[in-house]
């Protein structure tokens, strides 16, 4: 019995000391299906180990290229800056890249925020309503088609945009044009434009923004579509058994919920708008007075780069159309920055 007690005991002390060596080689002992037993003592499988390494290092790519991309414009940029005689904030003149250099970006920022924020005002609301109809009004057997067609507004190349925006869209709205200046030329936003060929060619930052609102009303349609499909059923019955009506579900359970969404969306969709350039660019390409007329043409950051494309024949010139693009790529960040802050403040009420 002796014998025994002490053959049992050798056991037990090898199969304590395998336990530990697997535990020490793996971070945790090994169990059945393959899977790891963590320190906390939670299963970790090789796969989800695998999984997150892929995760992270996809995070970490992400950030690191949108880091070389920022230290690509800086680095090219600040050179034709520092050789820049005129205030790069407050010069809204001509560009002049040879010799004394002069360039600054209030034209390019006055007319790329103008048209963005004309199309989000018009493409918003009508993406929210579109959004609201497709989940809440519409038979489910024309959600299917009519959702195609507006995401297949998004596959149209923006070179179709710009040609049917200059040469169907903008003819089209020369009469309105015409009597908005003739009967509304008191206001600012519709007085006798400085180029007399905006009027007759319909090449207007109101068709640019028209057309821009077209380009991202897919965007934003569907990403709203997507949250509100998503407001919990618990919610809807809440409201319907209070007795609330269809439009007062809506307005007090799917809009709330799907608030951020829209947001999210909205800035996608303004993302868009901010960097679009072949449709700008034959619809608006000529600079114009920094006002709110929306009968004048006017250059983007986007535009100003791609019509003078050809003077990128030396780091002086190229540079200071990058520093055109290191300003778009700053805007791009504060406009996502404010969205997140207006998503963060929804949520935290």
């Amino acid at each position: 019995m002796t014998e025994l007690d002490d053959t049992t005991r050798a056991k037990g002390k090898m199969s304590s000391s395998t336990t530990q060596e697997d535990t020490a080689t793996t971070g945790g002992p090994t169990q059945p299906g393959g899977s790891l037993r963590s320190d906390n003592g939670s299963a970790v499988r090789l796969g989800d180990r695998i999984f997150r390494t892929l995760s992270v290092g996809s995070g970490i790519f992400i950030s690191a290229i949108i880091g070389l991309i920022a230290l690509f414009l800086i680095i090219q940029a600040v050179p034709s800056l520092l050789d820049n005689t005129a205030n790069f904030f407050t010069y809204s003149g001509p560009w002049v890249t040879e010799g004394d250099m002069k360039f600054g970006i209030p034209g390019l920022l006055y007319a790329t925020l103008l048209v963005s924020f004309i199309a989000l005002l018009l493409a918003m609301p009508i993406a929210l309503g579109i959004a609201i109809f497709l989940t809440e009004y519409a038979p489910r057997r024309l959600v299917g088609p009519i959702s195609y067609v507006i995401d297949l507004l998004a596959a149209v190349p923006s070179i179709v945009y710009g040609l049917w925006g200059i040469l169907v869209l903008g003819p089209a709205l020369v009469p309105l044009n015409e009597w908005l200046v003739g009967n509304l030329g008191f206001l600012p936003l519709f007085q006798e434009p400085s180029q007399v060929a905006n009027m007759s060619t319909g090449g207007t930052m109101l068709t640019a923004g028209i057309v821009l609102a077209v380009m991202i009303l897919p965007i934003i349609t569907s990403v709203t579509r997507e949250v509100f499909v998503q407001t919990p059923v618990g919610h809807r019955e809440a409201a319907l058994a209070l007795g609330a009506t269809k439009f007062e579900v809506v307005r007090v359970s799917v809009i709330p919920f799907g608030f951020s969404g829209y947001i999210s969306g909205s800035m996608l969709g303004l993302g868009r708008a901010l960097g679009e350039t072949m449709a700008l660019l034959l619809i608006i390409s000529t600079a114009g007075p920094i006002d709110f007329n929306l009968m004048e043409s006017g250059e983007t950051f986007a535009t100003k780069i791609a019509n003078n494309a050809a003077e990128f024949d030396s780091p002086a010139k190229t540079g200071a159309y990058i520093s055109a693009g290191l300003t778009l790529f700053v805007l791009t960040f504060i406009v996502n920055s404010a969205a997140r802050a207006v998503i963060t403040g929804r949520k935290a009420k």
